[in-house]
């Protein structure tokens, strides 16, 4: 089944400068090499993208420089999150203005514990203060970060309640199970890994696709797995494809994560500037680069 919402994404790093503002330069840069190297979309302010980090007009000034860039509106995914309903929907309705394919929302994520009506009615206010029909809703499910959960039930209900809007669904718990019962029960919502390793098994599942913070790397060979997993032929190449997508992966997790992908975002697109973080994360020391960077030689050898 083709889904609305799909294919390879990049959960793209933010570069910043020294005093902590988007280096629009650096990122927009970036975005047309992630492209180039195969990536369907920009998933841009998310968790990787230090989005919560970032303050609302700087988040809507990133996007306006993506698109002035010439970066497609259609390869688009800014994450619009914030535990305020009004502050979302200011982010949210700016992006769909701005033409991008869709926005990835996190559940409200300062309150635990909230009822499944609750969670209902943020998404509800949230589409409704949008209130323009292009809006193309992913539900982002981070559970370990986030701390609430989306359940099956909900999804369901928005689904029926918002046809055509609520189509795609981020899921970063690493709980495959739970992926592959989503695409199961709702053939028709995306359902889209954030972890590399199970962009094959999630496809043959149903799944739509990835939204990972290592395709800031490795987009290439994910865009291979893309574009080849269906072949029967080709199980022996895909085994191979997978083990080298499972190197980066674990890499990029072998330190902090965020800073440890902007520091392979900075060796490879060859910017220091890629070092910078913002609070509370902090960047990389030289001894753990120099770790980094041993591995990436290999991996690129």
């Amino acid at each position: 089944m083709t889904h609305p919402i799909g294919g390879v994404n990049a959960a793209a790093a933010t570069p910043v400068t020294a005093d902590g503002r988007p280096d629009h330069a650096l990122f927009t840069a970036h975005c047309r090499a992630l492209i180039d190297e195969g990536c369907h979309g920009i998933a841009m302010l998310g968790t990787t993208g230090e989005a919560n980090s970032i303050g609302l007009r700087d988040r809507m000034a990133l996007l306006e420089a993506a698109l002035a860039a010439g970066i497609p509106g259609e390869a688009l995914l800014p994450g619009t999150s914030t535990p305020a309903a009004d502050d979302a929907i200011e982010l949210t309705r700016h992006a769909v203005k701005a033409g991008v394919k869709g926005c990835l929302v996190l559940p409200p994520y300062y309150y635990k514990s909230p009822s499944e009506e609750g969670l209902f009615r943020f998404y509800a206010r949230l589409i409704e203060g949008v209130g323009d029909d292009a809006l193309r809703l992913v539900l982002y499910h981070i559970p370990q970060i986030s701390m609430i959960p989306i359940p099956h039930d909900l999804i369901e209900r928005l689904m029926a309640e918002f046809p055509g809007i609520v189509v795609a669904i981020k899921d970063s718990s690493g709980d495959f199970e739970n992926m592959k019962a989503m695409a199961h029960r709702f053939p028709e919502l995306g359902v889209i890994t954030g972890a590399d390793p199970l962009l094959w098994p999630l496809l043959k599942e149903g799944g739509a696709g990835c939204i990972t913070g290592a395709a800031n790397l490795c987009a290439t060979l994910l865009r291979e797995m893309w574009d080849s997993w269906e072949d029967p032929d080709n199980e022996s190449e895909l085994e191979i494809l997978q083990e080298r997508i499972v190197a980066w992966r674990t890499l990029s997790n072998r330190f902090v994560q965020l800073s440890t992908v902007k520091a392979m975002v900075a060796r490879r697109r060859g910017s220091d500037g890629w070092f910078n973080m913002l609070p509370p994360f902090v960047e990389t020391t030289p001894e753990v680069r120099a770790a980094i960077y041993a591995e990436m030689a290999e991996l690129e050898g």
